[in-house]
């Protein structure tokens, strides 16, 4: 999934820069884990991992891979394949009426929107639809309810009409979004790795946990995350909400972020860093960033050893709805310091 601040092309640079820096590590925390992809590597290479975030639809994505420790069976449902049973939905199959498909509904050219075609909004909706009946119905468990959840979440960018975010769909239908909606399985790590997923603030549950290494991927600039994904929030919550504007908008005054604000992600920053109680500590940031370098130096150098504090740059291609950035001096710089 094409994330805001994504690090998939850097994860490899991040496992080294832990490899070198660090011994003995067995767990990671990631506490701004986004899409999850970085905390998925962390689990893949044998690590235990502590996963959160603020958003619902990322917290989905993280419980329905990283927070999955057991094989899934499905042993009560009575078809062969579940994913395969969600891709070929109709309404007769779960007869419903169309007036209960929330997506079909705000978010199709039924109503102006065009984040997706009426065929694949309604297929979002049966398959949302028959995830939740499974779980009411006492038919699937927690851990296969939201893998059957994630696996629909990762499917969704793949026919939504969209530059790379939801803050605005296209005017005219791109010929991906054109295609049908295809849930697929994602394979989940087979090591004896465990995780532990989380959908709270950052601040608050870095004060509760304990890692050997914290991993931090913190918001860089003033952009809030969920008016960019607030189509995938919906999806994931299906809570029917009050929506407004051209976009069909939701309402994230819960889910605002300090780091996006300049005149809080200093205090924000310096409170996590505090609270961590890791021996290491790792931090990504990007150089247009709203904290400089010299503040994050001063910060991790008051609560770390000094003269274990390292950082590095690393140049990398990123992503601005579908463009590539071009600005040369562009670069994520990672972060190192042991705790006092």
């Amino acid at each position: 999934m094409r994330f805001i601040g994504g690090k998939t092309l850097i994860t490899p640079y991040i496992l080294q820069f832990i490899k070198e820096k660090t011994t003995d590590v067995e767990s990671i925390s990631d506490v701004f884990a986004g899409s999850g992809a970085v905390s998925r590597e962390f689990k893949h290479f044998g690590y235990d991992v502590i996963s959160n975030d603020l958003m619902y639809f990322s917290y989905v994505l993280l419980r329905g891979t990283i927070g999955i420790n057991s094989e899934l069976v499905f042993k009560y449902l009575d078809v062969s394949n579940p994913i395969e049973y969600l891709n070929h939905l109709d309404l007769e199959n779960l007869n419903i009426d169309i007036s209960d498909c929330f997506i079909y509904k705000n978010y199709s050219p039924k109503c102006g929107r065009m984040y997706f075609t009426e065929k694949n909004a309604l297929k979002i909706d049966l398959a949302r639809i028959q995830i939740e009946n499974w779980y009411r119905d006492s038919i699937i468990n927690e851990d296969e309810y939201f893998y059957l959840l994630m696996c629909l979440i990762e499917a969704v960018p793949y026919i939504s009409n969209i530059t790379g975010v939801y803050g605005a769909y296209l005017k005219y239908w791109d010929n991906r979004a054109l295609n049908d909606l295809i849930i697929k399985e994602i394979e989940l790590p087979s090591n004896n790795a465990t995780g532990k997923a989380y959908n709270t603030n950052s601040n608050v549950l870095i004060d509760k946990i304990e890692t050997d290494l914290a991993y931090f991927d913190p918001p860089y600039n003033q952009r809030q995350y969920l008016p960019n994904y607030h189509v995938l929030e919906t999806i994931a919550k299906y809570d029917n909400p009050e929506i407004r504007g051209l976009t069909g908008l939701r309402d994230y005054s819960e889910q605002k972020s300090d780091y996006c604000r300049k005149d809080s992600a200093f205090n924000a920053f310096e409170g996590l860093i505090s609270k961590t109680k890791s021996r290491y500590i790792v931090l990504s940031y990007n150089t247009e960033g709203i904290l400089s370098h010299d503040e994050i130096i001063s910060i991790l150098g008051k609560y770390g050893k000094k003269d274990t504090l390292d950082f590095k740059y690393i140049d990398y291609r990123r992503y601005k709805n579908a463009q590539t950035n071009q600005n040369k001096n562009l670069k994520e710089v990672l972060y190192f310091v042991e705790k006092e």
